[in-house]
């Protein structure tokens, strides 16, 4: 395979816009592709994961990248060596790397490499995610699908909770000294906010802070009951004691409902291990040393490190920087190293 059929295949699944739950003719180009490039199965499984085998083990190798996308279609076209385009970074471009890179290094002995395009990463279910954790087999080493520069590996992610706030109330004169529906949200708010100065009270790394972000706020009345609705993000840092956040969050809510979803507790894997070291020996092979970061979002990485017990990373070419942005585009350059690492890594780990 060439690179001009990499990059065909990369613009081809861009161009297919696939926000969370719309994922089904992203699926079918990625199992098309995988049967057209000597795949030994691929097939949709019954999420809609489009899912690839090469080689049969006995040690495994799963790949899992998202195929869906937030909302925001972007014109699809190449201009000055990038592709732009909603989701050409977050992350089919870290999916396609992933799946040419399998392809390339072909059956690897003594190893079953397994590629995953996972659907709704994008929203809270992570459905393709979980349902890989619940039935595929146990795999060796797992690499997840995500922007982080093509010479970076990415070894960790914060948690997330979310928190949707809603409050009805009677109207009463505004002359009056009640405390008004929108008036009981913004305390509710502060609350939040500032547990989370007072955890972060000391901390330098980002990495290492609680933040709180207002995502969405709507207030109105039809004359007799006003109602303000608030959703609030949370990010999780390591050692936060989750339980007390939420037993507090619950206590701030007055007569207001308070729904707590969409958790996923944050997660750091270790750095030295036959998977990071492949990873760096590969990427040197291009002509970087390498390096690790963290990231302050979540990705599928918080739902399958917890259920299987291997090294695990984050992979993908692409500015993280861009990811749900009217900008988003990645370099066909990147692009075409992050495939060369990720052949050189299945190699690597094949001879181990």
């Amino acid at each position: 395979m060439g690179d001009s059929e990499a990059i065909a295949f990369l613009q081809e699944i861009v161009s297919l816009y696939s926000p969370s739950g719309q994922e089904a003719a992203v699926a079918a180009c990625a199992v098309r592709w995988m049967r057209r490039w000597g795949y030994d199965s691929a097939q949709i499984d019954a999420v809609g994961n489009a899912v690839g085998t090469i080689g049969d083990g006995p040690r495994r190798l799963l790949l899992l990248g998202h195929i869906d996308t937030v909302p925001g279609a972007i014109l699809v076209r190449l201009l000055d060596g990038e592709l732009h385009g909603r989701g050409a970074v977050d992350a089919k471009g870290p999916f396609a790397a992933m799946m040419v890179g399998a392809a390339r290094a072909g059956a690897a002995q003594g190893l079953c490499v397994q590629v995953v395009g996972a659907v709704e990463e994008e929203c809270a279910t992570s459905a393709g995610a979980r349902y890989a954790a619940t039935t595929y087999p146990q795999p060796d080493a797992i690499v997840i699908g995500e922007p982080s520069r093509w010479d970076r590996i990415t070894l960790g992610y914060k948690g997330r909770l979310l928190v949707d706030y809603t409050l009805t109330r009677a109207m009463a004169h505004r002359a009056g000294q009640q405390e008004t529906a929108c008036e009981s949200a913004v305390t509710f708010w502060q609350a939040v906010k500032g547990y989370a100065q007072a955890h972060n009270a000391g901390k330098e790394r980002q990495f290492d802070t609680l933040d709180a972000s207002l995502r969405q706020i709507n207030s109105g009345d039809d004359g007799l009951y006003e109602t303000v609705t608030l959703n609030i993000g949370l990010r999780l840092p390591l050692g936060l004691d989750v339980d007390a956040l939420q037993t507090a969050i619950q206590g701030w809510r007055g007569d207001a409902n308070v729904t707590l979803r969409g958790l996923e507790l944050p997660v750091y894997a270790g750095r030295r291990n036959e998977l990071t070291g492949a990873f760096l020996a590969a990427i040197r092979a291009e002509g970087s040393r390498g390096g690790f970061v963290v990231k302050t979002g979540t990705s599928d990485m918080n739902v399958l490190a917890r259920r299987f017990d291997c090294p695990i990373v984050a992979y993908g070419p692409g500015d993280s920087s861009l990811d749900h942005t009217p900008a988003e585009r990645i370099a066909i350059d990147e692009f075409l190293r992050a495939c060369r690492v990720v052949q050189g890594v299945i190699e690597r780990l094949a001879v181990q």
